[in-house]
């Protein structure tokens, strides 16, 4: 399914195109990947209308990608054909700079990303560099180590950048892909810690109670207590106003998105300084992941275990899937069947 400009995603736009190529050549230290399934990522929406916009056109997006290793290249020994790999949202990073030398490659000026900088796996088949490919533990299926690859390490991420502590408060605003994994991830790490949940939608907050929210609200909602942290996992402005809002003193909130929408930011005019910032309360952004954020979750994930709800979509129905999340119509995360 291959992107070939910025389209918007309305009601019955088609912005991926069903088209035949190519099968990919693994380069040197390259694997083939015969693609199984690829989750559905917000991400592809801000990719697909502009908001972090692709590196070149036509690609293939999508960077939650599960499969076998099909054909290895020249020099690489990391994985042997038939191995079950993930490749996540991270394809590639210099390795040299300041920042990949402190383990921070997430920050590389050359960092390249899946489905936006190089071809994804909306695909039959994924060339990708071995050291930029992941092993996927035995206990989850494909459908469910999908979201893990990229909802559940960016949430890993943010989680760790929360600093959060046994027994404190912690808000999840937004109850997607990302934060339905997140909230098994706080209850097995801070087993006394309160999960508080905002969410627009009523079917979202049953489903953040039946995950063992403490208490689930609305996005405007005051807290019945105040928040250590929180982490904002959706595309709007508004609800930075009204998380910081909920932070107690010296609270940290973490927003854990690539792009926000233009749509909302009219919504900042309203940042009162001494009702939502003052009292050395933080904002934190998440910027990508790096190789350690996706193999420490996964290992995580497994040990806990966390079992990520899937909607499965056919590849042909990936605008469907597409624009569904747009229309916040989720429960758990989307992943795209390929085989």
């Amino acid at each position: 399914m291959v992107l070939k400009e910025h389209r918007n995603i309305e009601e019955n736009s088609l912005p991926l195109e069903l088209v035949d190529l190519p099968v990919p050549y693994p380069g040197e230290e390259e694997i083939l990947i015969k693609v199984s399934v690829c989750g559905v990522c917000h991400t592809e929406l801000d990719e697909i209308e502009g908001r972090t916009p692709p590196s070149r056109f036509p690609i293939i997006v999508g960077h939650q990608i599960v499969g076998r290793v099909e054909e290895t290249g020249r020099g690489a020994t990391r994985f042997r054909k038939g191995e079950r790999v993930g490749v996540a949202w991270i394809n590639s990073a210099c390795g040299k700079c300041m920042f990949c030398l402190e383990g921070k490659e997430n920050l590389c000026d050359d960092f390249k990303a899946t489905g936006r900088d190089a071809d994804g796996g909306y695909a039959e088949y994924a060339a990708v560099s071995e050291d930029f490919a992941f092993k996927i533990p035995e206990i989850f299926s494909d459908p469910e180590a999908a979201p893990l690859l990229c909802a559940g390490a960016i949430g890993y991420r943010s989680l760790e950048l929360s600093e959060i502590k046994d027994g404190e408060n912690i808000g999840l605003v937004g109850f997607g892909a990302s934060a339905h994994l997140v909230i098994q991830l706080v209850r097995y790490k801070y087993p006394n810690s309160n999960v508080f949940v905002f969410s627009r939608t009523e079917r979202e907050r049953v489903f953040a109670r039946e995950l063992g929210a403490f208490w689930a609200g609305d996005i405007g909602d005051e807290a019945p207590e105040k928040l250590h942290a929180a982490i904002d996992t959706t595309p709007a402005w508004s609800p930075i106003v009204e998380t910081l809002r909920n932070l107690r003193k010296g609270g940290r909130l973490v927003i854990n998105a690539i792009r926000k929408e233009e749509k909302d930011k009219g919504a900042l005019v309203g940042l009162d300084y001494a009702r939502h910032i003052w009292m050395e309360k933080e904002i934190k952004s998440v910027a990508n992941i790096t190789r350690r954020d996706v193999e420490q979750f996964l290992q995580s994930a497994a040990a806990i275990p966390i079992r990520p709800e899937v909607e499965e979509y056919r590849l042909d129905e990936a605008n469907t899937a597409l624009r569904e999340l747009k229309q916040r119509r989720i429960r758990g995360a989307k992943v795209l069947r390929i085989q």
